[in-house]
């Protein structure tokens, strides 16, 4: 079975809307488009360069892959975008977008059965979500995600959109990696843990 792996940059409040830059998503009158950007420094650039160095395919919806689209095939080769150009992006999306950002292919009807069937094909290579916060609900409720790459920025903001949003099935995680950036962002890889185990100091 292919390994589903959920990569996604987080404020300590749980936004991710909008890292890269203030154009990428300023639905619902979103402000603060590019908070991630001046916190980035040579640890990160390394991490993410290994998470970009394995074979992998990219599991997106549609406007995710709109907003990378419009960027990386145009980006500057030392931008490190050629593992994100040659991937082979899997499109989650009812409508019927253009596919310009090839190789590209569009799953249609129900993501999370899209989804699973595609996990089912051990042929393939990992599945890496970038961004794509709807879809990751999805997939989250459904018990589809192996492994969550999430780096955890100082600093709130009170509004956006978020990773775990209201109505998430509580979880356990267990965290198998960590790294911390010279700016104090959190690195850390977690693995699904079964359900919450609760219980008392008294």
């Amino acid at each position: 079975m292919r390994k589903l792996i959920v990569s996604t940059f987080l404020t300590l409040d749980g936004v991710m809307q909008a890292p890269g830059g203030p154009e990428e998503d300023d639905s619902g009158g979103f402000a603060h488009g590019g908070w991630s950007v001046n916190y980035w420094d040579d640890l990160m650039g390394e991490v993410k360069s290994e998470e970009f160095n394995v074979p992998f395919d990219m599991l997106l919806g549609r406007r995710s892959y709109e907003i990378l689209g419009a960027y990386w095939p145009n980006a500057p080769e030392d931008a490190g975008g050629k593992p994100l150009n040659d991937a082979t992006k899997y499109v989650c999306s009812r409508s019927h977008p253009s596919l310009d950002w090839t190789p590209a292919l569009l799953l249609e009807g129900d993501a999370a059965e899209g989804v699973a069937a595609l996990k089912e094909n051990d042929d393939g290579p990992e599945l890496q979500v970038h961004g794509s916060g709807n879809l990751a609900q999805t997939l989250i409720h459904y018990g589809l995600v192996d492994e969550y790459r999430l780096w955890v920025f100082p600093l709130v903001l009170g509004s956006g959109k978020r990773l775990f949003a209201d109505g998430t099935i509580p979880a356990g995680l267990k965290l198998i990696d960590s790294k911390v950036s010279t700016t104090g962002v959190f690195m850390g890889t977690y693995e699904p843990a079964g359900e919450v185990v609760t219980g008392s100091f008294g």
